[in-house]
């Protein structure tokens, strides 16, 4: 055993003395009794201090080596969850500015599509315009082919109708023979 073991022993059934002599009943008991008990106790201290002492060493040492070994185990879970969440945290941010650029996107494209929608319905527009433009002449055009004709046939009545009424007889002959007299000179003038 050693000194400091020895110390820790003497010192313990010094201490433990009174109680000792309190316990055994008596304030009266002889100091030979005291004396025996004490180096009774003091010799199972001892042996305990020489048996249990490795053990208690190794239990502490154990103690002490699994609640570093658990310390370190926690530092390195703790490392891998703070590098995880640096990597979660970098992919919000990733993903918060994808967001924004696909939103940014749709909006260029939907303005794009805006513009092409209304360039198209600009076209058709003016395609329509110009196409009722056209029928709108066609139709003036076919609405004055019809009026001359009608005009025309109204004038050829009217002229009918005139000759009829103010062209007498002797007026109808000299016609039919000047009509006669042409168609023979240009006859005769063919044959030449």
């Amino acid at each position: 055993m050693s000194s400091r073991g020895l110390r820790c022993a003497l010192v313990a059934s010094v201490a433990l003395l009174p109680l000792t002599a309190h316990a055994a009943g008596g304030e009266g008991e002889s100091p030979t009794t005291l004396f025996w008990q004490a180096v009774n106790l003091v010799i199972l201290l001892a042996v305990l201090v020489h048996y249990a002492r490795k053990p208690v060493q190794d239990f502490f040492r154990g103690r002490r080596e699994q609640v570093k070994t658990d310390l370190d185990s926690a530092a390195g879970v703790l490392s891998d969850a703070e590098r995880r969440l640096a990597d979660w945290q970098a992919r919000a941010d990733r993903l918060e500015a994808e967001i924004a650029e696909i939103k940014d996107m749709a909006r260029r494209r939907a303005e794009a599509e805006r513009q092409h929608v209304l360039a198209d319905a600009e076209a058709s527009a003016a395609r329509i315009r110009g196409d009722a433009a056209a029928a709108v002449d066609q139709e003036l055009a076919r609405a004055r082919a019809e009026l001359r004709a009608e005009a025309a046939a109204l004038a050829t009545r009217l002229a009918a109708d005139l000759l009829r009424r103010n062209l007498g007889e002797a007026d109808q002959r000299r016609l039919v023979d000047e009509f006669v007299a042409r168609v023979e000179s240009s006859g005769a003038g063919g044959r030449a």
